[in-house]
């Protein structure tokens, strides 16, 4: 018999879960820039990719140690684990599976100071136990009403939230499943992901629809990247924008630009490890004394 509030023994390492049940809505490239960073911050950073069989996460990595090998680089890599679904045709037995798997990964991944963990863009019995594990969930969302629609659903006219969708209720299933092992609560973002920065009443009217979904759902919202080509070309190399200088690619201004995005979110996490790491990154040298 399956039992939902099965964990690892022993402490685990800070998990963030990307999630939604939309595909396409950047959550690999946002979860490889968030593990580079992290890396290149100093933590010690294990990750997991439950969306194996397509496994963009999972491509993404191994496209970075290819480029790596052939141009002999020694960037930063997380300690990675893909998980597959279980093949078996008994639900219960396919359920239990995995969740073996999964416990097994974290686990092993429990001495290291995050886990990254990166799902499907659908339901599966996998994505609802990663959810289950995070401290801090990321949703992120294309700004757009049609991807709003995974969340809640909305009046045209007012704004006002009519229902929570099926992730939100989903997610909140998931909290509840946290609740039971004893867990501390999760924190939610909602990242509003490929911006234009051209002004639009589109935007406008996102911002107000998902101010008034936060108030019901209980999540905070945090900027995301603008849509920019250079994320699809750096996946070929398994680089992040963070790794340019290092691989000898010039920068551009639409690089440092995504550079910058991608501090602000780290900010807007709210993480205090997180923060002090930033803020020694930006404190200036002190000035050496006179002899």
């Amino acid at each position: 018999m399956l039992q939902q509030n099965s964990a690892p023994q022993k402490e685990k390492g800070f998990v963030i879960v990307l999630g939604n049940e939309k595909g396409g809505t950047g959550k690999s490239t946002a979860s490889m820039h968030l593990i580079t960073h992290l890396l290149r911050l100093g933590f010690s950073v294990g990750t997991i990719d439950i969306d194996a069989r397509q496994g963009t996460l999972t491509r993404y990595i191994e496209n970075r140690m290819t480029y790596c090998r052939s141009k002999n680089l020694n960037l930063a890599i997380p300690d990675h684990h893909p998980i597959y679904r279980s093949p078996n045709e008994s639900l219960d037995a396919a359920k239990t599976e995995e969740q073996n798997k999964f416990v097994a990964v974290m686990e092993k991944l429990k001495d290291k100071d995050f886990i990254v963990i990166d799902t499907p863009g659908t339901d599966s019995h996998l994505s609802r136990l990663a959810h289950s594990y995070a401290d801090l969930l990321i949703t992120p969302l294309n700004d757009s009403f049609v991807d709003l629609d995974m969340l809640g659903r909305i009046n045209p006219e007012t704004y006002e939230v009519l229902r929570p969708s099926t992730y939100a209720e989903m997610v909140w299933e998931q909290k509840k499943q946290r609740a039971m092992r004893r867990e501390p609560a999760a924190s939610w973002i909602v990242m509003r992901n490929r911006l234009s920065n051209i002004y639009a009443k589109n935007k406008q009217e996102m911002q107000k629809a998902l101010e008034a979904l936060s108030k019901r759902l209980g999540f905070k919202t945090a900027q995301g990247f603008g849509e920019r080509v250079i994320f699809r070309e750096l996946f070929l190399k398994g680089l992040t924008v963070l790794d340019l200088e290092d691989a000898g690619i010039p920068m551009s201004l639409s690089h440092i630009s995504a550079r910058q995005e991608l501090r602000r979110l780290l900010e807007s996490l709210g993480l205090p490890q997180i923060d002090k790491k930033l803020n020694a990154e930006k404190a200036p040298e002190p000035l050496a004394l006179a002899a």
